[in-house]
């Protein structure tokens, strides 16, 4: 048996400073360089939240979409989880990826803040346990995981330069627990450094939470990476914890990390150190010659059917939040109106570093007119009236070409987005580029305007039907270039076409050389369909609706709503959809509402309509998984993850953007449903709602006694399925403080849950381990976890306000 540490302390002696220092800095976009004279191979990361995108952003080698990491964690099942990472590790190995840049356990601190779709959770128990589960799956199946963002990285606005002041209580209890209950129970191979500061440092100088705590209170052995372009000091970051500077291969580790250590700035000591954390996490991968991994390729799991785990998760995930007169599931002979744009033109996942190429997507639309015999459409209304990059009806590629106009290379495009970052297609060096053309054919679905524009910098031509309807310049004016490819497209030109009747379309870039960490290209087609009269829109929703059986609405946000970049601005769905339900609910009193968003949006004609489902970005098999739902094949099986307000105005805490510099979290230990239950408002849909197609009756909870010094104790909690078909309940369980509680702190906290199942008459049992944590409190002046002694009361049930039993619980 080769012993691991001896191993990695010979491999480690045998490089010099130079080949150390270059170890820890990218040597491009997404991959650490090769070491050949210690057998280490080039350690290949990659994006891997809900699907592994590989190292190019192209749809040449497409990839698994799941549903989001919020429709993930809807599901309250570790298991689910974890067997989401076994797929996401099969796709892994099947891209020659290593490492996933994955799980995105923030908190959703404020419903506002932009990037919570790629989060799961306000509650950091209910994260900590399904980022247990997906970390177990990953690392099961041979892949290492980096856990991010380390930490209170909750918001994007100014996320690369904001101090967040965070009380160490706060931090303790919320924003570091979920980080600490994934390295106690997981064991991940890698952690994440995020952009912001906290209390002062920047992460990924954090010598405190990086060394004292993630390291030495917790143990964590694995490999710290910052977040990409994150790291922003030599000494500093060395110092400070971070292993790994990305990108390379200009960056602030590598010649200028070995150039500190000769100045006698930084110690080698620290340089190995590193070092040895990054061989450790090769071995455990695979990577380093003659170290066997971590897990061998005959130990792990069976090979799983994406496209079948995509569409269990999302039938999952989805919450079912109103169901009046049981309007669903419908029968399956229903007479439906499928209605909203996004039914058609379906989101089934975020924007950012999140995306990756599925081969196929079923929209709304498409499950429901598979699975059901008479489906009529209407748009009903446009969402947006920006551009978005071109995608449905075109085929493009991209020819990259040399100053004399010689072709270097091309490939394939998704969509109209070219996105290359150091890694570009076969025969392209980036010095000898000179322009990108994105061409191809556009086939429209709509006759009439069709608005074409671009994204990026640099100069255009853009050419349609033959004809070259825009030429000219787009520069930054002094602004970052990065934050500029987050803008929204400029529109360029207007286009008369045909609905079925192909055109060529083409868009050449001459690329600005901008100096940067990195060599990338960043250039898009973006296209806005016809827009019709939108009253006419309206009222031919309103006539299908009348028609019909049920109105099924599917509304959503856009990119332009929630993204990786920016905050939201408000949780008003775009465009007329809020009118449009109302118009449809007055003549149809059938109508069921899909919402697909990532996180909450208001929604203010609840009350009027007749079932509510909440979808998420429910993933590539979206339309599938949802006719399997609304036709009552599959129970809606998600709870709320996440409280969803009436109005933002409502919700307890929304700032989230900083004054000066620095966001101050003044709320302390009060986020999420802990403030909504101290300020005393009822918002629209509570934390752990969602309803099935069936009902429960919690018959008994009795106490044993904890078996471990980590519990408070164990509840065996029994229920019956009194419907009249089988179920899927999540028994919730709430620590609620005692009457006479001399300590701040949340009047209850969600202290564990479990999944059972049961047909129709039946019972079940769930086992929840209480922890002791759950009575704990984070005293600031010892510098240490206290429990608090009292009679608290186990409160069990349905959701946070549907409570059936209540058990008395003696912590001492």
């Amino acid at each position: 048996m080769v012993d691991h540490d001896a191993a990695i302390a010979a491999a480690l002696a045998e490089l010099d400073l130079d080949a150390k220092a270059r170890l820890l800095a990218g040597q491009g976009m997404w991959s650490l360089p090769a070491l050949p004279e210690i057998g280490l191979a080039p350690l290949v990361m990659s994006d891997g939240p809900i699907g592994v995108r590989g190292v190019r952003w192209s749809a040449s080698d497409p990839s698994i979409a799941l549903p989001s990491p919020t429709a993930l964690a809807a599901t309250w099942d570790p298991e689910l989880a974890r067997r989401a990472g076994h797929l996401l590790a099969q796709e892994a190995q099947r891209k020659g990826v290593h490492v996933l840049l994955a799980p995105t356990v923030n908190l959703h601190r404020s419903p506002l803040g932009g990037r919570h779709f790629e989060c799961y959770s306000e509650d950091p128990h209910l994260t900590g346990e399904i980022g247990t589960g997906y970390v177990r799956g990953v690392q099961e199946g041979g892949v290492g995981t980096t856990v991010k963002h380390f930490v209170a990285n909750d918001a994007e606005t100014e996320r690369f330069t904001v101090d967040n002041i965070v009380g160490e209580r706060a931090l303790r209890e919320l924003y570091l627990a979920p980080f600490e209950a994934i390295v106690k129970q997981a064991r991940p191979w890698g952690v994440m450094a995020a952009y912001n500061s906290v209390n002062g440092p920047t992460m990924t100088e954090h010598a405190r939470l990086q060394n004292e705590v993630l390291r030495g209170e917790w143990g964590f052995d694995g490999c710290i990476v910052s977040d990409w372009f994150a790291a922003r000091h030599t000494a500093r970051a060395i110092r400070g914890g971070l292993d790994i500077a990305m990108p390379g291969p200009r960056t602030v580790y590598g010649e200028a990390l070995a150039a500190a250590v000769r100045a006698g700035e930084v110690e080698e000591s620290l340089v190995d150190g590193a070092v040895r954390n990054v061989l450790r996490l090769a071995a455990r991968v695979g990577a380093l010659e003659g170290v066997p991994a971590a897990v061998p390729p005959e130990q792990r799991p069976d090979r799983i059917d994406g496209h079948a785990l995509a569409r269990e998760i999302a039938h999952r995930a989805f919450v079912l939040v109103r169901n009046e007169n049981r309007a669903l599931p419908l029968e399956p002979s229903a007479d439906v109106a499928v209605i909203g744009r996004a039914a058609r033109d379906a989101r089934v996942l975020g924007g950012g570093s999140a995306q990756v190429f599925p081969d196929r997507v079923v929209s709304p639309l498409d499950g429901l007119r598979a699975a059901l015999p008479d489906v009529t459409f209407a748009v009903g209304t446009e969402i947006n009236d920006e551009l978005t990059a071109a995608g449905t009806g075109f085929a493009l590629r991209a020819v990259v070409r040399d100053a004399d106009g010689r072709v270097l290379g091309e490939e394939t495009l998704p969509n109209g987005m070219v996105q290359w970052h150091g890694d570009f297609p076969e025969g392209v060096r980036y010095d000898e580029l000179h322009s990108v053309e994105i061409t191809g054919t556009f086939t429209p679905q709509d006759s009439g305007p069709h608005t074409f524009g671009t994204k990026g910098l640099g100069g255009f031509e853009l050419t349609v039907a033959g004809a070259v309807v825009f030429g000219g310049e787009h520069s930054a004016d002094g602004r970052d270039p990065f934050d500029v490819f987050f803008e929204a497209p400029v529109p360029r030109a207007e286009v008369e076409l045909t609905a079925g009747e192909a055109v060529e379309v083409s868009l050449v870039n001459v690329v600005p050389k901008i100096t940067a960490s990195l060599d990338s290209v960043a250039v898009g087609l973006a296209h806005r369909g016809p827009r019709r009269d939108a009253e006419e829109l309206l009222d031919e929703a309103v006539a299908a609706a009348r028609a019909a059986g049920t109105a099924i609405v599917v509304v959503a946000t856009t990119d332009r709503v929630e993204s990786e970049g920016f905050d939201r601005a408000s949780l008003r769905l775009p465009g007329r959809q809020d009118e449009l339900v109302r118009r449809v609910a007055a003549v149809n009193p059938n109508t069921v509402v899909v919402v697909n968003s990532g996180s909450p949006v208001e929604m203010p004609w609840r009350d009027d309509v007749a079932a509510i489902l909440l979808s998420w970005f429910p993933g590539q098999e979206a339309g599938a998984a949802l006719a399997d739902v609304l036709l009552g094949v599959e129970e809606p099986g998600g709870r709320l993850p996440t409280t969803w307000p009436t109005r933002l105005a409502d919700a307890p805490v929304t700032r989230v953007a900083p004054t000066d510099g620095e966001l101050h979290y003044d709320e302390g230990v009060f986020i999420g449903y802990r403030a909504w239950q101290r300020a005393g408002t009822a918002p629209a849909y509570c934390f752990g709602h969602g309803l099935g197609y069936t009902d429960w009756h919690y018959e008994s909870a009795e106490l044993t006694a904890p078996e471990g010094p980590d519990e408070l104790a164990r509840l065996t909690v029994r229920v019956r399925n009194t419907g009249d078909r089988a179920g899927r309940e999540v028994v919730q369980v709430y620590l609620a403080v005692p009457e006479a509680d001399s300590v701040e702190r949340p009047a209850r906290r969600l202290a564990g849950f479990a999944s059972v199942t049961a047909e129709p008459g039946a019972t079940a049992e769930a086992t929840v381990v209480l922890p002791r944590r759950a009575a704990e409190i984070w005293d600031e002046s010892a510098g240490s976890w206290r429990l608090v002694p009292g009679t608290y009361t186990a409160e069990t049930g349905h959701s946070l306000d549907d409570v059936r039993l209540h058990t008395p619980v003696d912590a001492a």
